[in-house]
């Protein structure tokens, strides 16, 4: 099966090498980890991919009452972007049960990446983007591999839970797949959000190449 590409912005300067090397860092961290167990990696990453949202949407709204200026809809796609993140969240809860230490890694993870990221973005808000651009790039091959195993029967194709079905509109009969190609479509709009905040702040054309993914 092939699904659709995934398009990867090219780094172009210090900035966006700095983010891609950082979010790679952490992708080398998951996969040692979590290897093909991609419901609970979905717990742990989510808990962090809901962070630059809030965070981005908290900055810019003090910006903007400092700077007494418009937000051009900033802060609610950002708010949007955290919410969505959150159900994604939330879903996947209902999917594979965390145990003790996953609950535990969640709060250890999510507290050194928001002061990081909160860090990040006072001193390089174009950089920050950047890194949940890259983020969702990951995340979106990420659910891509999902797809693969479910469709290859290494994962249970159960069916969707509740809170899935009302969130996405989805069907009574909706699976987890199902559940997985929502996930994933959502990954790919922030994707290309954050990848053009960031190069609206970093005064940068788009450079994309688009990244084959089939299974």
């Amino acid at each position: 099966m092939t699904f659709q590409n995934n398009p990867h912005h090219i780094p172009r300067n210090f900035g966006d090498r700095f983010a891609y090397g950082f979010v790679r860092f952490l992708r080398f961290f998951a996969d040692l980890f979590f290897a093909k167990r991609y419901g609970h990696r979905a717990i742990v990453l989510e808990t962090v991919a809901a962070v630059p949202g809030m965070v981005g949407a908290t900055l810019t709204h003090l910006r903007c009452l400092r700077r007494i200026e418009d937000d051009r809809g900033w802060i609610r796609t950002l708010m949007d972007e955290a919410e969505n993140e959150r159900m994604h969240l939330m879903t996947f809860i209902e999917i594979a049960q965390p145990n003790w230490f996953e609950r535990l890694l969640v709060i250890l993870v999510q507290g050194f990446f928001y002061n990081a990221y909160f860090l990040l973005y006072l001193l390089a808000p174009a950089v920050a983007h950047r890194v949940v651009g890259y983020f969702e790039e990951e995340a979106y091959q990420s659910y891509t591999n999902y797809l693969a195993l479910i469709d290859a029967g290494e994962h249970a194709n159960v069916s969707a839970p509740e809170i899935a079905k009302k969130y996405w509109n989805l069907p009574d009969g909706a699976t987890l797949r199902d559940v997985v190609l929502a996930v994933r479509e959502d990954e790919a709009g922030h994707r290309d959000v954050n990848h053009g905040y960031a190069n609206e702040l970093g005064g940068q054309a788009s450079a994309v190449r688009p990244a084959s993914a089939e299974v």
